[in-house]
């Protein structure tokens, strides 16, 4: 089948994902056939660096033959069988290796199949405790605004990005978005008095703080573009949740395994939160997985005191097959010193991107750490001026596309509260890949400012 045939037929049969009906029907539509460590091959065989690693997700790379063997193994052992009453071992072991590797006594994962999932399944779960535990009234979510944390109804609730909610709704009542940390970075002085901190506490007590369930939040928000907390946020987080019988939930789909540096992104900023949602990285995106990491004495209080257990399932949550290829994941993971890969080479990333920021007048900032970076853009960073609405929609939908295939690497241009480019390379990436990946942001730089005027 050749690359025109098979535009045509995804155009009449495949529905596609957050994709606008002009560039579904664009004759330049990428078809993507095969992977190989860091790269991509497209129906015509040209050849592209994933600079976005899949969506922050294929961390080994692309096309690995152990994780494929992992996965023909167990499906030629076991294809299917549930965790509903029964257990089979690649889920007792992925779960096992979760625990060993989560911080403090985050020790039970419940499996899903995705990210969406994931959170739905931590609102169900804290609504469920706090029932168990004689306060059904605590129901309510605090969230940040502009926060992405899935698709799913619930999930969408939680969510703080207006675009993306506003034709679903009404959607979950009693959820509040605080302001995010935007601005901040670092040492800002006493965490406690921080606008984002003050805001939380300021929703609880309008709301009444016998009423809230849990706080949800990205150890680095990803909507408004790779926004690193500062000095002592996390822990003011935990500081406040203690204080006031709330569950802290850390979403980490993309933060955790490895996206910045550590096996999850809550223990970078020395915080152990009750619940941790994650999927992505997992499997390295080679079979969809996630999951809810659940302390202890949370599931304690449902199993042994509230004698009920978790009312909630999936027919494919913990699937053996994607289990296993979670299993050698985090194996190949850690037999390779992948983490250490990033903690070496993210700071190369960083003071590329900072050079590529001093060099071209379109950057206004440069945010991230590890292997996870936005670059927020702007007309003429000497002069201040901003692009107008026509001019981020054009470099969003014409000049970005055109400049990934022109340069040869993939990344992802963003509008969520700004004009950005997201950068997630692989976790394998080397030297060399980083080299290419620069040289691909730069020629993507320069052709924005030859599109946009002073």
């Amino acid at each position: 089948m050749d690359t025109a045939e098979f535009r045509d037929k995804a155009r009449r049969h495949l529905g596609p994902h957050f994709t606008r009906g002009a560039q579904w029907r664009s004759g330049e539509l990428p078809v993507f056939v095969r992977g190989e460590g860091c790269h991509l091959f497209d129906s015509d065989g040209r050849r592209f660096l994933d600079g976005l690693a899949g969506l922050f997700c294929v961390n080994l790379g692309h096309s690995r033959s152990d994780i494929v063997a992992a996965a023909t193994k167990q499906m030629g052992l076991l294809p299917y069988s549930t965790n509903w009453g029964s257990a089979h071992p690649p889920s007792i072991e992925a779960a096992s290796l979760i625990a060993e590797l989560a911080p403090g006594d985050l020790n039970t994962t419940f499996f899903v199949n995705s990210g969406s999932e994931a959170v739905e399944s931590a609102l169900k779960f804290v609504r469920q405790y706090h029932r168990s535990n004689g306060q059904p009234q605590r129901t309510k979510i605090i969230s940040r605004q502009m926060a992405y944390h899935g698709t799913t109804m619930g999930a969408l609730s939680v969510t703080g990005l207006p675009k993306i909610r506003e034709p679903f709704g009404p959607l979950l009542d009693g959820v509040r978005h605080v302001p995010n940390t935007l601005g901040l970075l670092g040492d800002c002085g006493p965490a406690g008095e921080l606008a984002p901190v003050r805001a939380i506490e300021q929703v609880i007590e309008e709301e009444g703080a016998e009423t809230i369930a849990a706080i949800f939040a990205e150890p680095v928000q990803n909507g408004r573009g790779a926004l690193v907390p500062p000095d002592g946020y996390w822990q003011e987080l935990r500081r406040i949740c203690d204080e006031h019988g709330i569950l802290l939930v850390s979403d980490e789909v993309i933060c955790s395994f490895g996206r910045i540096g550590d096996w999850f992104g809550s223990a970078r900023f020395g915080v152990v939160p009750d619940l941790i949602t994650f999927a992505k990285g997992s499997t390295s995106g080679y079979a969809p997985l996630g999951g809810v990491i659940i302390r202890e004495p949370l599931i304690e209080q449902l199993f042994d005191r509230a004698g009920t257990g978790f009312t909630h399932g999936a027919t494919w949550g913990g699937h053996p097959v994607a289990t296993a290829v979670a299993v050698a994941t985090i194996r190949a993971m850690q037999e390779e010193s992948v983490l250490s890969n990033v903690e070496t080479r993210g700071p190369d990333l960083r003071a590329g991107l900072d050079a590529l920021q001093s060099g071209h007048r379109c950057v206004k900032d440069v945010r991230g750490t590890g292997y996870f970076y936005a670059i927020e853009l702007m007309a003429d960073r000497a002069s201040g001026r901003e692009l107008t609405d026509e001019e981020s929609i054009r470099v969003l939908r014409e000049v970005l596309p055109e400049s990934f295939r022109r340069t040869g690497v993939i990344l992802r241009g963003d509008d969520r509260g700004a004009t950005m480019i997201m950068v997630s390379p692989p976790l394998i990436a080397d030297g060399e890949i980083i080299d290419e990946l620069l040289l691909g942001i730069d020629g993507m730089l320069s052709d924005v400012e030859a599109a946009v005027g002073h």
